[in-house]
């Protein structure tokens, strides 16, 4: 009977889990169902939707300033050695998750997320500081934006993210959804920000605002968050095990593929604006409040598909979409056009980062162990988010400022991704184009 159960729900977690309780002494019983909603259910939603619009919402915007950097700021500095900054603050935020998901697993999530939450104010607040009377240094701006303020959202996501997955069982993929939206809604507020305040009040009080922001955020996110599972102290910090399992392994290269793709878009949409099509900064700047708002939508509407139909089959569709929209970048040759790109890529990248942790989730079939294999994927991610703008940029240096072999890469990128995601579905439920997964 247990078995037959586990065919028809290949997602259900073992429900003969074993856990420790706090004081290690090991007890063999059932992990208490998801509550799937209720009143403190939608609270770790909502306070998940806090930390992601300060930590990826933040890290989102690095568009408007690799183009504030390129143009005003840094002009003597290469886009490609600009881009770095942006690609290191993204690396460690999924670089860390290895580590500090299994924090989670291991009942340590309250001062984790302290010590995330004051790492990363103290990376905004010293940016600030990064300035010689109002013109940033790159030094100062690598370890304030890059590297502190990497590290600080790195402890704070993957916990976060893996916290609202335990809360829910079957509406896991609408409730991670909506949580993502402050993604999105953190892309749209910080670059107006930026764009207004530094022409009133200087590079300087921008980068303080922005802290003040964030540290808002972060008090009443912290305030919400509970943990629901009791912890799992022992077990290693990497499960080998989920490296044996092709779903996973194709999963996780897909999602690196798409990872190089979408980074390198997201950071230079702007600066291909303003090189290739004359656009001003302020309107180049609108471009990366158009991308990250155009995947609200996709955030809400794409996780409550998946519940119906699997995490996997959506995903599988929306990195098709999104490999196809950005090899279509390379026949952008007006401003309407960049325009409607911009709209189109925000809204199926958006589907797509919407389903990342969801899908992890589903094919994980142990809860206690989601938030280690989340943290794994994340730190795996970790690269292609660091090479990802530092390679398109060297591509778009060799060939003399033009973007289109940058372009030709990142589409390359996206098929790929596209086709490890079907592998992964292949594994995990054969192909058969109808069945749930």
């Amino acid at each position: 009977m247990a078995s037959d159960i586990q065919k028809k729900h290949p997602t259900m977690p073992d429900a003969t889990a074993t856990t420790r309780t706090r004081s290690n002494s090991t007890l063999s019983s059932p992990l208490p169902p998801p509550p799937d909603g209720g009143l403190r259910a939608w609270t770790q939603v909502a306070a998940g939707w806090l930390v992601l619009f300060a930590t990826w919402g933040y890290l989102n915007s690095f568009g408007s300033f690799q183009s504030y950097y390129t143009a005003t700021a840094l002009p003597t500095h290469s886009p490609s050695s600009i881009s770095w900054i942006g690609s290191v603050q993204a690396c460690l935020t999924t670089a860390i998750g290895a580590f500090t998901g299994r924090l989670l697993d291991a009942g340590y999530f309250r001062p984790t997320f302290a010590i995330g939450a004051a790492l990363q104010l103290t990376g905004m607040f010293a940016m600030s500081a990064a300035s010689d009377g109002d013109s940033p240094k790159y030094w100062h701006l690598m370890l304030t934006q890059g590297v502190l303020s990497g590290v600080g959202a790195g402890i704070l996501f993957t916990p976060s993210m893996a916290l609202v997955a335990t809360w829910f069982g079957k509406r896991r993929g609408l409730a991670i959804g909506l949580a993502t939206t402050g993604n999105s809604m953190g892309g749209i507020v910080y670059p107006v920000i930026v764009q207004q305040l530094i022409p009133r009040v200087g590079f300087a009080w921008t980068a303080r605002a922005l802290g003040f922001v964030n540290l808002a955020c972060f008090g009443l996110a912290l305030a919400l968050m509970r943990t629901r599972l009791p912890p799992r102290r022992s077990g290693p910090v990497i499960d080998w095990s989920a490296f044996g399992e092709g779903v996973y392994v194709a999963y996780v290269a897909a999602l690196f593929f798409f990872c190089w793709a979408n980074y390198y878009t997201f950071y230079y949409i702007a600066s291909f604006g303003i090189e290739s099509l004359g656009l001003s900064y302020g309107d180049a700047a609108f471009l990366v409040v158009i991308v990250n708002g155009a995947g609200l939508p996709a955030r809400i509407l794409v996780p409550m598909l998946s519940d119906r139909i699997g995490p996997l089959n959506v995903m599988s569709m929306s990195m098709i979409c999104i490999a196809t929209v950005i090899t279509c970048w390379l026949a952008v040759s007006d401003i309407p056009g960049l325009y409607a790109f911009t709209a189109v890529c925000g809204l199926v990248s958006g589907a797509v980062q919407s389903l990342m942790p969801t899908t992890v989730a589903s094919i994980t079939r142990r809860l206690d162990t989601v938030g280690t294999r989340l943290g794994m994927c994340f730190s795996i991610l970790s690269v292609a988010s660091l090479t990802g703008p530092p390679i398109g940029g060297a591509l778009q240096s060799a060939s003399g400022g033009s973007f289109t072999g940058a372009q030709a890469w990142a589409a390359v990128s996206a098929l790929l991704g596209a086709a490890f995601v079907v592998l992964a579905r292949g594994f995990r439920v054969g192909w058969k184009p109808r069945e749930k997964c």
